[in-house]
């Protein structure tokens, strides 16, 4: 077989369409070995035969443009330590991608299934959660703010606690921060020590008082978080309780215990407006062994 290579015979190897050349070339992703000036005929090598079909893969992947290019600079560099490296660690980043997405795709069937399945409940119950003493930050989320927040607010606390054992760390969020994407939020940790001299100014110390809720434990990573959400607000609800505009969420296992989404728990706690609820004997009490963590909310 030749080495030239029309643009007809290259597709019939490589399965590409000639339509798909063309763009290839005009993206400078797969140029022709040789392109006659005088007609515009374009020929190519075997040698790229293993490349066009590499491109086809990738974009079947949906690897941006960008990267894609990245990549084929980086094999161009040719078998040198230089070249390879680049071009494994662009590869490396989009199959993290790819399995991330699906991760949430595999996630958003299981929501899906679930809600499509009437008998599914989620277990919600009424109890009121003990006093606390805690090291707390308390902030306005702005409009459109990402989780950093959380992480910064994190950080103060950690610095503070130390490597001190304590329970998990919680939040309280307004209504309005899910509502409105933005509003209030106090990121906490249950402390027993006063608060330490040299302490950044963002921390300070608050008790929370004995408090009556709408408890559920979410299982597993928060993407399918609201629909815990839905089943302790519509508890609310359907038994005619008055909402404090407040809900608590309690990292008992998240991102700073393991790595394992599903191994994540996550107290969901709707605060409810005292003499709405149940008595207390009715109630069940919460110990501070049910109190969660996660590096962050879903806010």
């Amino acid at each position: 077989m030749a080495e030239r290579l029309t643009i007809g015979e290259f597709s019939r190897i490589t399965h590409l369409s000639i339509r798909a050349l063309r763009r290839y070339h005009g993206q400078d992703l797969l140029v022709p070995a040789e392109v006659d000036p005088a007609t515009g005929y374009r020929h190519y090598s075997l040698a790229q035969v293993r490349p066009a079909l590499t491109i086809r893969r990738f974009r079947d992947l949906d690897l941006p443009l960008a990267d894609l290019r990245r990549f084929l600079e980086a094999e161009s560099a040719g078998e040198g330590e230089a070249g390879h490296p680049a071009a494994q660690r662009v590869v490396a980043a989009h199959l993290r991608r790819l399995e991330d997405r699906l991760g949430r795709t595999q996630r958003a069937v299981e929501a899906l299934r679930e809600l499509l399945t009437p008998e599914a409940e989620r277990a919600v119950s009424l109890e009121v959660l003990p006093p606390q003493r805690v090291l707390a930050v308390s902030l306005d989320v702005p409009h459109g703010a990402d989780l950093s927040w959380y992480d910064a607010a994190m950080r103060d606390l950690d610095a503070v606690a130390g490597r001190r054992p304590v329970l998990p760390p919680g939040g309280r969020y307004a209504h309005q921060l899910f509502t409105e994407g933005h509003g209030r939020a106090i990121v906490y940790l249950p402390a027993e020590v006063p608060l330490p001299q040299g302490a950044p100014a963002t921390v300070r110390e608050l008790h929370l008082p004995e408090r009556t809720a709408a408890v559920a434990t979410h299982a597993g990573p928060h993407d399918d978080l609201d629909l815990t959400y839905g089943a302790v607000g519509s508890f609310v609800a359907q038994n005619g309780l008055r909402s404090q505009d407040l809900v608590e969420e309690v990292y008992l296992v998240g991102p700073r215990d393991t790595d394992r989404p599903d191994r994540w728990r996550t107290l969901i706690a709707w605060l409810i407006a005292p003499g709405t609820g149940r008595s207390t004997d009715d109630a069940t009490t919460a110990t501070g062994t049910r109190l969660p963590d996660a590096a962050s909310p879903t806010a």
